[in-house]
């Protein structure tokens, strides 16, 4: 059964949601990252995927403070991203209470570093985020985009013992216009054993069926259930069979 994993993505101490890379037209949301949090916890959710905005931008995690509060308040496992770069980001944030660590730049701009990550913290603690526009990798917040071929990233890894990647189609985030299908179809095609943890473009509990269906191992989503079109309750049927 396909594991679901609301998003709390965090600017300025405030819970957002971009569309796309637009990130000068996020819309803001009021409640806290707390509220949210416990909310989630409360209906049955086990994993939540905590973005720092500011630290994707930085270079370096800034909302580690946000991190240690829901770490404080809830037993969430927490699967923290957002300009972790270091050994020393890595080793802070599990300070903090990060149960896991998705990260991108690093994995672009110093590919033996991420990839010996995945050998001195373990497969289980380390995800590839991998998010592409027209199948080629973005990185920094997705301010930079390459030429790199998301295939041929995420097999570099793959050859060195990765188990997890995140994948973000850019243009279907926050868009609710549906996931990119063909995009996690061609993942799992060239990679039967890795687990792929879908993200952007959710916007009904349909769509998580079919990815369920797919054998994604997990979905990832924030504006679908901030907006009102997936609730905690249409996500019982998934919730309680893990």
């Amino acid at each position: 059964m396909i594991q679901i994993i609301p998003s709390i993505a965090i600017k300025d101490g405030k819970i957002i949601r971009v569309e796309g890379a637009k990130i000068s037209e996020a819309k803001i949301y009021d409640e806290s990252p707390i509220d949210v949090a416990t909310k989630l916890e409360d209906h049955g959710i086990k994993v939540v995927h905590l973005v720092d905005l500011d630290g994707a931008h930085k270079g370096s995690p800034v909302n580690y403070h946000i991190l240690e509060a829901l770490n404080g308040y809830t037993n969430l496992e927490l699967d923290f991203t957002g300009g972790i770069n270091t050994d020393g980001d890595i080793s802070k944030a599990f300070e903090y209470g990060a149960d896991y660590i998705t990260a991108a730049s690093v994995a672009v701009e110093n590919k033996e570093l991420f990839a010996s990550w995945i050998i001195s913290y373990g497969r289980e603690k380390m995800t590839l985020g991998a998010d592409a526009l027209n199948g080629k990798i973005a990185y920094k917040g997705w301010m930079q985009n390459t030429d790199i071929d998301i295939l041929e990233h995420i097999g570099y890894f793959y050859d060195r013992g990765l188990k997890y990647v995140k994948t973000t189609d850019i243009s279907k985030e926050g868009s609710l216009a549906g996931p990119a299908f063909d995009l996690y179809e061609s993942i799992l095609k060239k990679f039967p054993e890795i687990k792929v943890l879908a993200s952007g473009g959710v916007r009904s509990v349909d769509d998580i069926k079919r990815l369920n269906d797919m054998g994604v191992f997990a979905v990832i989503f924030g504006k679908a259930y901030y907006e009102g079109n997936i609730s905690l309750k249409d996500l019982e049927q998934f919730i309680v069979k893990q």
